[in-house]
């Protein structure tokens, strides 16, 4: 039996129909990425999934004591102070049940009973069977993997967090909930390349089933084998990776194509035929074709370019060839050091990639760019002829107070009603939605928003930051497909690798507050940077090899001394013993022969005192002895105090 399996699912929002005949099932292991345009109904369909929300029509059947983990797109880390309690509130029961042990442990101490015993053998037994002895290194695993100091993080406040590490330490709780499938809704916004590529290879690696809604190309390929597509109000399931879910979707679209159009023309051929037999001698063969077109189920033709973006961008004046010289410019914040001294020049028509971990100071070297941020130290010198738009990855040049309307008609104050209305609908707002407030638009709304006013900026360099964050797969197509056209130059911070891959001609890689400049795409500072990280990570396990060597080879060392000095000690503790032994005996012999010597009836006879003399002669020689075995004796006592 699947985990869960769709069957005709339809779900209406306000009346109106939002998805409908909508049939998958997710095996277990299996990898769906979900992908749609924004509003098509992605997280509808995950909150149909977990029960949320119930479906209008048809059915959904999951497996019986189903785990699903939901990471939806809000962060609540409900009372959990630090990064770390957060990060482990899923294992809530196993850090109570720890304290219940550790106090039943104590009170054992006074209550050994057998009721008392049982209960905490059965505890222990529970908290061994549950992970109680590895959840902690979990927790601390997924944190290091997902930027964060699991040190750190054991005093590190939440409420200091930003948007980015709120987000990261939701998908941690997330990976850390034992689950039988796993819901990502935009996993990989906010994450950096690295740790985007660890989520991958962690993803790649689990027995959970997953479903990820994304917009990321690059990361859908690597990690889904199953694609749903949700588009025209339903979803087609597709048994494939991503890049062939392109090539069959295309053949799909242009299958459905050729069957509307081939019925169109069947309709128009009988249309004509009835309209000019209907009242003809062929009345009766025309009616009873109209009775029979009536009947016939109508096709659909394929998704038009209906809510997909149409971006132009385009310079309203060419520029001269050198664009920006950077002369050894410095980045800092709050006295602390982001980029030591870069310097560059950058020419015309080229697009700069911009990569680095998240908080390296990506974003802070567009902002001294446009002047926003002065450099630290250096100098930053636009060319003439050269005009700058931003467009900023926490969106704040959107006037949030100004409705659409308004704010397409403050860039373009000569502009009639016609043509604000015209250049909005290029980005998906028809009608009345001209009259929204901007600041009650979602991330994605917002995010078509400000490329509605970047297209009109004239700008010949547009400075992008994470310009794919809220779109969806076909806007950042539109998007691509912009830039690429653009003949000015563009500098561009982004994970999207897809994106990097596609257009940039030059790599600026910021790593440990240096700059390097590759003179090349993306893909190939990848592939560098890949290798370069592959040879530090053998270089790195070598020495580690090397080190474990020779711990392995010094403890050795200390074990033959210790065998060594406990063999010693043990033969000095032997002769010891030994001598000990022997003054004993010598000691007995003295006193025996005293006991004689005192005896009275050995000097009664002339025999008796002969042997008397001879006994003493024997005692002299024996107290001798005695006193050079006590001594042998105190020595070796000496010696073996002095190995201990």
């Amino acid at each position: 039996m699947s985990l869960v399996s769709f069957h005709g699912v339809a779900f209406d929002y306000a009346g109106q129909p939002l998805l409908d005949g909508v049939s998958f099932g997710v095996e277990r292991a299996d990898r769906w990425g979900v992908i749609g345009r924004n509003g098509s109904g992605k997280t509808t369909l995950f909150r149909l999934l977990v029960g949320q929300l119930e479906a209008t029509r048809g059915s959904i059947s999951r497996e019986s004591a189903l785990r699903v983990a939901l990471l939806d797109q809000h962060r609540d880390f409900g009372e959990a102070a630090t990064v770390w309690d957060a990060a482990a509130a899923p294992f809530a029961d196993l850090s109570a049940l720890e304290a219940s042990l550790e106090a039943q442990a104590h009170a054992l101490a006074d209550d050994a009973s057998p009721q008392a015993l049982a209960r905490y053998d059965e505890d222990l037994h529970r908290f061994d069977r549950e992970g109680g002895h590895t959840f902690r290194a979990t927790v601390d695993a997924l944190l290091e993997g997902l930027g964060f100091n699991a040190d750190r993080a054991r005093t590190q406040s939440t409420s200091g967090l930003s948007g980015g590490e709120r987000g990261r330490l939701g998908l941690v709780r997330q990976l850390a909930q034992p689950a039988d499938l796993l819901l990502l809704d935009e996993p990989t916004n906010h994450l950096d390349l690295e740790t985007t590529r660890w989520l991958e290879g962690y993803l790649l690696g689990a027995r959970t089933a997953c479903m990820a809604i994304s917009h990321d190309r690059a990361f859908l390929d690597r990690i889904a084998d199953h694609i749903l597509h949700i588009e025209a109000g339903t979803a087609f399931a597709y048994d494939t990776s991503y890049v062939h879910f392109v090539e069959l979707r295309t053949e799909r679209r242009e299958a459905q194509q050729r069957a509307f159009d081939q019925q169109q023309r069947k309709i128009a051929a009988e249309e004509d035929y009835i309209r000019r037999n209907i009242a003809g001698q062929n009345s009766r063969q025309a009616k009873g074709r109209r009775k029979r077109l009536s009947r016939l189920p109508r096709l659909s033709p394929p998704p038009g370019e209906e809510g997909t973006m149409a971006v132009r961008l385009s310079a309203s004046a060419r520029g001269g060839d050198q664009v920006m010289v950077l002369r050894d410019v410095r980045l800092e914040i709050d006295g602390l050091r982001l980029l030591e001294p870069f310097s560059a020049r950058v020419t015309r028509g080229e697009v700069i990639g911009i990569v680095g971990p998240n908080g390296a100071g990506k974003s802070t070297l567009l902002h001294a760019i446009t002047g926003e941020r002065p450099p630290a130290g250096g100098q930053i010198t636009i060319g003439a002829g050269i005009t700058v738009a931003h467009y900023r990855q926490d969106l704040a040049q959107v006037p949030a107070e100004r409705m659409l309307f308004q704010v397409i008609h403050d860039l373009r104050p000569r502009w009639e009603r016609g043509p604000v209305q015209s250049h909005l609908g290029r980005f998906g707002f028809s009608g009345e939605e001209v009259h929204r407030i901007a600041g009650s638009l979602s991330g994605g709304e917002q995010a078509r928003l400000a490329l509605a006013m970047i297209v009109l900026s004239g700008a010949n360099l547009l400075l992008f930051d994470e310009p794919t964050n809220h779109l969806d797969v076909e806007s950042i197509e539109a998007l691509e497909d912009a830039i690429d056209a653009f003949d000015g130059t563009i500098l561009l911070v982004s994970h999207d690798r897809a994106l990097l891959e596609t257009l940039t001609t030059r790599t600026w890689a910021l790593y440990d507050r240096r700059i390097m400049d590759h003179h090349g795409p993306f893909d190939e500072w990848d592939r560098a940077h890949a290798q370069r990280n592959r040879t530090r990570e053998e270089d790195s396990r070598r020495a580690s090899a090397a080190q474990r060597s020779t711990e392995k080879a010094a403890a050795r060392r200390q074990l033959d001394a210790r065998q060594k000095r406990t063999s010693n000690r043990r033969a000095l503790e032997r002769a010891a013993s030994e001598a000990e032994a022997r003054a004993h005996a010598i000691e007995a012999n003295v006193a025996e022969l005293t006991r004689r010597l005192h005896d009275p009836g050995l000097y009664q006879t002339a025999e008796g005192v002969a042997e008397a003399g001879r006994l003493s002669d024997e005692l002299r020689a024996a107290q001798a002895e005695l006193d050079r075995a006590l001594q042998d004796w105190a020595d070796a006592e000496q010696r073996v105090a002095a190995n201990s």
